[in-house]
């Protein structure tokens, strides 16, 4: 056998193999999980109610901050809802557990948070390398036109034109005081103040998000004025109002990111029993998708 026909044999062997590597692969648009091995995903979380046991401290994450979320419910909804390589956009970052996961996962992320000092501890958690590369930290009110012109800018130097994901993890109205800034979510002089100033972040993030991509609010209620206010329900209605559809309401443990209060737990037991309400044991990690 001469020396051409050699090679063209081995062109058509590595075509075959081509073939069969494509035959074997079915992923959706947004995401990487490969449809015809669906069975090997059994970590991947498919119904709406999510129990942690315990906060991951692995990989770089910390509970140092309180209110952040734990790294699970990034892992969850990133290998669900993205591909490798692709932008998320964190419009609270707080403590930064979207920017250590997405580094964690090959994802890139730009973050936007309000305090300028918590901006720069963040932005030790990661490489100088990484902070030009895979994380961007924007100091502003996400809120904000100002914002919105920085993530563009971001997102033009990081390839693409929009995020392909949007993770929300706003303060649960004034629960917790994170600031003394008037743009601050937890300041706001009331509830409805609180949901208008929500839906102007989350337009923002309409806005930045690439269409058919998909976006995670994770929110907790609030208990006032001896009743029940249901801050995320009100939150997916603002967010329904522009444009995104609700595809899960995921009931989560709050066991994974609690703190102090098995300290309280009989005070707080007493005044449920005396006050007639139900101590709050969830939040939600709400899922939609612009369409």
């Amino acid at each position: 056998m001469t020396k051409t026909n050699l090679k063209e044999k081995k062109e058509v062997s590595q075509n075959n193999l081509k073939v069969v590597d494509e035959r074997a692969i079915k992923t959706t648009s947004y995401s990487d999980i490969n449809l015809k091995q669906w069975k090997d995903y059994g970590h991947v979380k498919t119904d709406t109610l999510w129990e942690f046991p315990s906060r991951l401290k692995e990989g770089g994450h910390s509970n140092e901050y309180h209110g952040n979320y734990i790294p699970q419910i990034a892992q969850q909804i990133y290998e669900r809802f993205t591909k490798k390589g692709d932008v998320v956009l964190d419009l609270f970052f707080g403590s930064g557990t979207s920017g250590i996961e997405a580094v964690n996962m090959n994802r890139r992320c730009i973050g936007v948070e309000l305090k300028d000092d918590l901006a720069e501890a963040v932005s030790e958690k990661f490489t100088s390398k990484q902070l030009v590369t895979d994380v961007n930290i924007i100091c502003a009110d996400s809120a904000s036109t100002i914002a919105k012109e920085k993530i563009q800018a971001r997102l033009d130097v990081m390839g693409v034109k929009k995020a392909q994901l949007l993770m929300l993890h706003p303060p649960y109205d004034d629960i917790i005081k994170f600031s003394d800034k008037k743009e601050d979510l937890s300041n706001c002089a009331t509830t409805e103040e609180f949901y208008d100033l929500f839906e102007k972040v989350a337009k923002n993030g309409y806005d930045l998000l690439d269409k058919g991509r998909f976006a995670c609010l994770i929110i907790g209620d609030k208990y006032a004025n001896s009743q029940h206010i249901p801050l995320g329900f009100e939150c997916m209605k603002r967010m329904n109002n522009l444009g995104f559809i609700t595809k899960a309401i995921i009931i989560k443990d709050m066991q994974g990111n609690e703190r102090a209060k098995g300290k309280t737990a009989n005070l707080w037991r007493y005044r449920a029993l005396a006050g007639g309400f139900y101590i709050f044991k969830h939040e939600y990690v709400m899922v939609f998708q612009k369409v």
